[in-house]
């Protein structure tokens, strides 16, 4: 077989492989199914391909005949005809864009035109042969309009990506520019190979404006093209294809990705080559194969598999297979929260990865200016290190930028040699380390890590340092940013602390003035109890036990009581709470579509709506009506989730207290009233909606009234378990 035999046979066989596994994850998305249509389309041009080119001799004595390369040359258009609109139609599912569906099915309509065309002769109306390359299509009328809609689709399908790409996050980045990449090669060399198409006389045969000769590149391009897009079908999830498999399917992937590329080249040396026969094809496929199986065995993580690497290691003297692994901690640095969870995975790194016998981590105490012993091992209690003074040696060395770290290691080549290197290696000498590294912000050390020896006295390496610096800079930022970010919480958490006293203080005065001004009263007269001033001091104590019961809810790290119940009768039963304690005319009316189940705490989940609809009983006017409403959320994922709207036709809240109406302790009421509350209701009623795992939102216009919306799922999650500690 010719080389443009071999090229189109491959690119049919993989491309049909890649659509048939695309399409089996799953037939009923419309990703899957517009990939399943382009790819088709790439197959169906590549047996034609394969087909129009099929000669045994170079006298043609066999070849194909004219009339059954035009059957293979409509078949071949086929293909091109419903590649372009698949190809549309996933870039769109691809890039996440919304599915214009007037301007697809207009296409689709066009091109299904375009198709009962090949029936006649106005799309293609006979094959001609086109130098050594084989047959090729001789086109009608029709086939100049499909041009134009054949270069819209492709052209709007790589501005879609390419838009796409730019204002998705990184992972999408990746899984987009990798389409880009194989539509534009394939685009390209497709377009390369209508060339004959558009010049009837022999003009055919050379490129326009130079005297090259033409040259089909379409099915090497279908080919480079499978490669990428299977690639990244696999590894980086493209066409939400999920796949799992096993070390040793995924490592002979790999080697066949390998030999794939391989295979491209050796075609294109082929062609380019006249001295280039099929057998020596062969061989240098084996060739290939061979080296490659032999390299995998040796060098299993050059080719993504695990292994330990004996033989490389031994040529190169060094442990470097952890290398990957401290490079992947560093890149996940930025996605810790917690200050004590980074050192403890930092210290399995030191331990496992770097084999480090001992190390501290000395920072600034942000408030005194002091230095502290924060961390440590083997492990020392936390104390001052009063003769660290922003004046010492060691932080002037970092202070000046001398260098990213200090070597206090004597037989180390970058031992310290210059005056301030001395006086700073000097300084921490009591400690035996061997490399001191600064914790920086802003070129200002907040703190030092000081490193010791290995375990066995292994030297570090310059891979060592290098890796150490890298995971010092960073660590640098991550407790940088986790201290502020703590203060911020703290300083929060005084302002609520305040803002909640200050309330207290004054509800409480409030309500106690009556209760003393009766004791008062009957202290001085001798006589029983004031009847005026009785019940309201007895309503008043009763109103400050709910008070202070409330402020204890909301301060309760509370833990759910876990059930499967019945929504729609917990609203009920909020509804009738509700009605109780309010004495205002206004009608309360619940929609549930039935018996509704979810897993929750009833108690909670009564309250949380008994809450909203009290609220917004306060805020109607009487002879208006209130709605509760329940719905299933149609989203389609597992658990389903569930909505509760509570709508009143009451006041409004202004726009400027939307986003502080959830603060504890913030209220437009008059305070002290026993049925208005203390501004806890709604941050309980959050409260309690956070901790079945839902979402809690308000939407109101001043004098139409109020919505609030709560969503939550029907099946609580189960939270993970911790991840494992990072090991060797």
């Amino acid at each position: 077989m010719s080389f443009l035999e071999i090229a189109a046979l491959t690119a049919a066989i993989v491309n049909f492989a890649l659509a048939f596994f695309v399409l089996r994850q799953d037939t009923k998305a419309p990703l899957h199914r517009a990939y399943f249509v382009w790819g088709m389309g790439v197959v169906l041009w590549n047996v034609g391909r394969f087909m129009m080119s099929w000669r045994v001799s170079p006298d043609m004595a066999h070849a194909i005949s004219p009339e059954t390369a035009l059957l293979f040359a409509k078949l071949l258009q086929f293909g091109i005809i419903i590649a372009p609109i698949g190809l549309f139609t996933t870039s769109l599912l691809v890039a996440g864009q919304p599915l214009p569906k007037r301007t697809v099915w207009l296409f689709c309509i066009l091109h299904a035109g375009f198709v009962a065309s090949l029936f006649g002769d106005h799309f293609v109306t006979g094959v001609r042969l086109v130098g050594d390359h084989g047959y090729w299509s001789v086109t009608g009328e029709l086939f100049k309009i499909y041009t134009l809609s054949y270069v819209a689709l492709t052209i709007g399908s790589i501005v879609i990506l390419y838009r796409g790409q730019r204002a998705a996050h990184a992972l999408q980045k990746i899984r987009v520019r990798a389409m880009l990449l194989a539509i534009v090669c394939i685009w390209t060399a497709g377009t390369n190979d209508m060339l004959p198409l558009h010049h009837p006389d022999e003009r055919y045969l050379f490129y326009p404006v130079t005297h090259l000769p033409f040259y089909p590149l379409g099915s090497v391009a279908a080919c480079i093209y499978m490669a990428i897009v299977a690639y990244s079908v696999l590894q980086h999830t493209l066409l939400d294809v999920h796949v799992t498999l096993s070390r040793m399917v995924a490592h002979f992937i790999r080697i066949g990705f390998i030999m794939l590329i391989g295979l491209c080249q050796l075609l294109l040396i082929s062609a380019l080559s006249h001295d280039f026969s099929t057998s020596d094809l062969l061989r240098a496929l084996t060739v290939l194969g061979v080296s490659v199986t032999i390299a995998s065995v040796f060098f299993p993580r050059l080719f993504g598999a695990s292994g330990t690497e004996t033989f490389e290691r031994r040529l190169r003297g060094d442990r470097f297979e952890y290398q990957d692994k401290v490079r992947g901690f560093i890149e996940n640095m930025p996605w810790y929260a917690d200050l004590d969870l980074l050192l403890g995975d930092v210290h399995e790194i030191f331990q496992h990865s770097f084999r480090i016998e001992s190390y501290r981590i000395i920072l600034r105490d942000e408030t005194t200016r002091t230095f502290n012993l924060f961390r440590a091992h083997p492990e020392e209690a936390a104390h001052p290190l009063p003769e660290l003074q922003p004046q010492s040696a060691i932080l002037r060395y970092f202070d000046w930028g001398k260098g990213e770290y200090l070597s206090l290691h004597r037989h180390h080549l970058r031992f310290a040699t210059g005056t301030i290197e001395r006086e700073a290696s000097e300084q921490l000498d009591h400690f035996g380390a061997q490399f001191c590294f600064p914790l920086t912000s802003q070129s200002e050390p907040f703190g030092l890590l000081l490193i010791g020896k290995k375990i066995a006295d292994e030297p570090f390496t310059a891979t060592d340092i290098n890796l150490l610096v890298s995971l010092v800079k960073n660590l640098s930022l991550m407790v940088n940013q986790i201290r502020l970010k703590s203060q911020i919480l703290q300083t929060q958490e005084l302002d609520l602390l305040g803002r909640m006293s200050r309330g207290m203080a004054h509800d409480l005065n409030n309500l106690l003035t009556p209760v003393w001004t009766l004791l008062q009263l009957s202290g001085e007269t001798g006589e029983g109890l004031d009847e005026e001033l009785l019940p309201v001091a007895l309503r008043n104590v009763k109103t400050m036990q709910a008070y202070i019961k409330e402020a204890l809810f909301f301060s309760e790290n509370l833990r759910l009581d876990l059930h499967l119940g019945r929504v729609d009768l917990v609203i009920q039963h909020a509804v009738d709470v509700a009605r109780a304690s309010r004495k205002k005319e206004v009608e309360v009316i619940s929609i549930t579509p039935g018996e509704v189940l979810a897993e929750m705490d009833e108690v909670l989940m009564q309250r949380l709506i008994a809450n909203l609809i009290s609220n917004a009983i306060d805020a109607s006017r009487s002879g208006t009506q209130i709605h509760v409403h329940l719905d299933r959320l149609p989203r389609g994922d597992e658990p389903e989730w569930l909505r509760v709207r509570v709508v009143d036709q009451g006041e409004g809240i202004p726009k400027e207290n939307l986003t502080r109406i959830l603060k504890p302790y913030f209220t437009t009421k008059n305070r002290g009233d026993e049925n208005r509350g203390f501004g806890l209701g709604l941050a309980i009623s959050r409260k309690i909606v956070n901790l079945h795992g839902g979402n809690l939102s308000i939407a109101s216009v001043v004098k139409k009234g109020t919505t609030v919306q709560v969503d939550v799922p029907s099946r609580q999650q189960r939270k993970p378990a911790p991840p494992l500690a990072l090991t060797a």
